[in-house]
This record gives structure tokens, C-alpha cells and sequence, in this order.
């Protein structure tokens, strides 16, 4: 009779052991997700913490720049308000017109070559007359100071002369000292740079006593080797070459 609650007892020990193990697995179960989540979490904390780094690294990256850019605003300032702006030396005569770029001006009527500005007359003068209307003008009789002047001057009488025998005035005299050929501006003339035509200077005194003082210039046809000055009386009419006064007919930029 006591044989069988022993075998019921005995039967029953398998099915507990199983239930033992199911509920030790799903406790493993369990422990598993959960490290992998917090494996996910942290994983998670580490690029949010990353992303945060470069943020500020980069902001910090932009405000050095910002630093940076102020500061080379600051230096191109103070070296733009060292730089001197283009002026004018105030001229004596009219305010003139540009005539060929910034800087370089003439008074109006004059041309410019060379830095020099000269004008042309149409009206016929004595030499000391023609000088006034130089002076007027802001100038006074051309002075020849190279070859190259003197080429552009002669070219550029064949195109205003009216006939052959047109002549102008240039700023070269002897009336001080007979065959002391002197400029306006009291320099002598040098030798080097004489453009006599032929048989000049003759001094003839058939038309004045006090013989030819004074010099001109022109060939309507083009004179050899650009030599086309002649000495006459100073009092007979011609037209004229003037030439700016002050420095040598321009402004400079300063």
C-alpha cells in the first residue's frame, strides 16, 4: 500500500527539474538583452559625445576666423588710409582739362606730347608780342631741349602751316649778346642740339640795323636732318609755338 506515493513522488521530480530550466533560461535570455542594450546605449553616449567634440572644435575653428578676418580688415584700413590719393599741383593759370590719362593735363588749346603741352598759333606776332600771348596763356615760347623734340616739332609745323612761307617763333634769342644764342629761360643753347638750316644764322641787316635776334621755325616741304631754324628781325610778324611754364606743362601725381 505505500509503494505508490513513493512512485507518484518519484514521477513528479523530472517535470520540476524541466520547469527549473526553462525559467533559468529566460532569466539568461533576458541578462543577454539587456547587456546588449546597454552595449547599444553606450555606443550611442560615445557618438553623441564624439558629434558634441566636433561641434565645438568646429565653432571654436570658426571663431578664430572670424578673429582672423577682423583683423585683416583692420590692417588693409589703416594701410588704405596711409595711401596717398592722386593730386594736382595748383597751377598759376586756368584750370586745365585732361588731355591723356590721370595725372597728365594740359590748359585747354594746348596739345601734349612727350609731358610737354604746346600750342600753335594762328596769329602773327613780333617775337616779344608773341611772348606776351604765350605768358597769357600760362606759358612762354618753346624751349628744345632734345632730338626727339625737335623731330615732333617739325613734323608737326607741316600740318598746321597755311603756306610756304609761314614761320613761328621759338624761344631762342642773341639780342643780349651778338652770337650768345640764349633760351627763355636764360639757358644757353647747346651745340649738340642746333638745327640751323643751311647758311643760318646770317644776321642779315638789310631790314634792320640791329641785324636778326631772334629765331624761327619751319619747312612746309620737310627740312633735312630737321634742320630748319633761321635767325630774322625780331619785330616782323610770325605765328608761334608756346609752351606750358611750371613743370614743363604737367601735374604730378604725388
Amino acid at each position: 500500500m505505500m509503494s505508490r506515493p513513493q512512485s507518484f513522488i518519484e514521477g513528479e521530480a523530472p517535470d520540476s527539474q524541466h520547469a527549473k530550466s526553462n525559467r533559468g533560461s529566460k532569466v539568461t535570455a533576458e541578462r543577454v538583452a539587456l547587456v546588449v542594450l546597454c552595449i547599444l546605449l553606450a555606443a550611442a553616449l560615445i557618438i553623441i559625445c564624439c558629434l558634441s567634440l566636433d561641434k565645438i572644435r568646429t565653432n571654436k575653428e570658426l571663431e578664430n576666423l572670424k578673429h582672423h578676418k577682423m583683423k585683416c580688415e583692420s590692417n588693409l584700413t589703416e594701410t588704405l588710409s596711409k595711401i596717398k590719393p592722386c593730386s594736382m599741383v595748383q597751377p598759376t593759370f586756368p584750370v586745365p582739362k585732361v588731355i591723356n590719362g590721370p595725372c597728365t593735363k594740359c590748359v585747354e588749346g594746348f596739345e601734349l606730347h612727350g609731358g610737354k603741352c604746346y600750342y600753335f598759333s594762328i596769329s602773327k606776332s613780333s617775337w616779344n608780342k608773341s611772348r606776351d600771348e604765350c605768358g597769357a596763356k600760362g606759358g612762354d615760347l618753346v624751349k628744345i631741349d632734345s632730338r626727339e623734340e625737335q623731330t615732333f616739332l617739325e613734323r608737326r609745323l607741316r600740318d598746321v602751316m597755311t603756306e610756304v612761307q609761314d614761320k613761328f617763333w621759338i624761344g631762342l634769342t642773341d639780342s643780349a649778346v651778338e652770337g650768345r644764342w640764349v633760351w627763355v629761360d636764360g639757358s644757353s643753347l647747346d651745340q649738340s642740339l642746333e638745327f640751323w638750316s643751311k647758311g643760318e644764322p646770317d644776321n642779315w641787316k638789310s631790314e634792320h640795323p640791329d641785324g636778326e635776334d631772334c629765331v624761327r621755325m619751319g619747312e612746309k616741304g620737310g627740312a633735312k636732318d630737321l634742320k630748319c631754324w633761321f635767325d630774322a628781325v625780331c619785330s616782323k610778324p610770325h605765328r608761334s609755338i608756346c609752351e606750358e611754364a611750371g613743370s614743363d606743362g604737367q601735374y604730378v601725381c604725388l
